[in-house]
């Protein structure tokens, strides 16, 4: 236990170096999550991780896979304005290798466009017949994972690509990289996992329509972005870790249990629980119970923030989250219900996803 202690400590020492890079909150959507099973535990996953949707969370986790499988996931936030959708699937290239491809979108559409609201001639054009526009990220993931020299050890890595637009308005592309491990103890008990998000930093290039911000615009379109600048047209997402370490339990008459506990270090200050200056860590606990890998219980709570009251007081917040799952010959449906009782900031979701192994078409 003790070496992993330091190993863990090590990385995250490391990492530390990057804090001094300044730091544009870009990509945020990556960070929601995917999976109603990893949700239900709040998202206290990365050492225990191990089928399709370890391409997410720690893709060294897709070593693990013996069928190809696929995964799909909705859910729709912030009152059905916005929608996330979440597709993946994963195949075992050999004995010692997977690979696997995510497809994650984040959008709200039929954003209505209010610059005809008001005509030439001073009347207004009807809401249903204003043209409308869509702002949505996209982000695109191939993982492959490897076991170099023994089962107790593997790594896995992420090439991402990121898509985001906002109409005809802006557009960008990103491209950036992950690197992760997952290491057991010798009694296979405690299982081990570190992700390193965004290794050598990603970049986000922006196209802006530069006429938004000339000087021949009508007057109202000029009265409109008079005080406004052209945005900054290149986002750095700088490094994140994520370690977790997970102990699994055999209980009586077919019942098993996972216990895991992460840490999301953060290398810049943010209203985490532990924050510091160039610092701040998250962390998160999540359980997972079943009777004979067949039916679970899910629980977990994560996402401490630090949230500033109307009264100018600060209260700490946290999100709850619980879970149910059924899998059954190849096919698995779980369900998450996150923020349970509404204690943090976030909003809370009732969220489907859907896992189906190809030994099922083979039946």
């Amino acid at each position: 236990m003790k070496k992993y202690f330091v190993f863990f400590l090590c990385v995250g020492l490391y990492f530390i170096g990057f804090s001094q890079t300044a730091r544009n909150y870009s990509n945020e959507f990556l960070n929601i999550g995917v999976d109603a099973a990893s949700l239900g535990k709040a998202n206290a996953v990365v050492a225990s991780t191990n089928n399709v949707t370890s391409g997410y969370w720690n893709p060294a986790g897709l070593i693990h896979i013996k069928e190809k499988q696929v995964a799909l996931m909705h859910a729709s936030y912030f009152a059905n304005i916005a929608n996330y959708d979440y597709a993946a699937y994963a195949t075992k290239l050999d004995d010692f290798s997977a690979l696997g491809a995510t497809i994650i979108r984040f959008g709200v559409d039929d954003i209505l466009d209010t610059r005809a609201l008001i005509t030439s001639d001073g009347s207004l054009t009807p809401f249903n017949e204003l043209p409308t526009f869509s702002a949505a990220d996209y982000g695109f993931i191939v993982s492959y994972a490897r076991n170099p020299f023994n089962k107790k050890f593997v790594y896995g890595v992420n090439a991402k690509v990121i898509r985001r637009i906002i109409g005809d308005f802006a557009s960008s592309w990103g491209f950036g990289f992950d690197a992760a491990i997952q290491f057991k103890s010798k009694d296979e008990k405690w299982n081990y996992g570190i992700i390193a998000r965004d290794i050598t930093t990603t970049f986000n290039a922006w196209q802006i329509d530069d006429d938004l911000f000339e000087n021949d615009l009508s007057e109202e379109d000029a009265a409109a972005l008079n005080a406004q600048e052209v945005p900054e047209k290149t986002e750095i997402t700088i490094p994140s870790l994520q370690m977790g370490v997970q102990r699994s339990f055999e209980l009586k008459r077919d019942f098993n249990l996972g216990v895991e506990y992460n840490m999301y270090w953060y290398f810049t200050q943010t209203n985490d629980l532990f924050a510091g200056e160039n610092v701040s860590i998250a962390p998160a606990l999540g359980f997972e119970f079943d009777f004979k890998k067949m039916v679970f219980l899910r629980g977990g709570v994560g996402n401490f923030q630090e949230v500033a009251e109307f009264d100018g007081n600060n209260s700490i917040g946290f999100q709850p989250n619980f879970g149910v799952g059924f899998s059954y010959k190849g096919i698995t449906v779980d369900y998450a219900f996150t923020d349970i009782g509404d204690q943090s900031a976030g909003l809370y979701s009732n969220i489907f996803s859907l896992r189906i192994d190809w030994s099922l078409f083979r039946r």
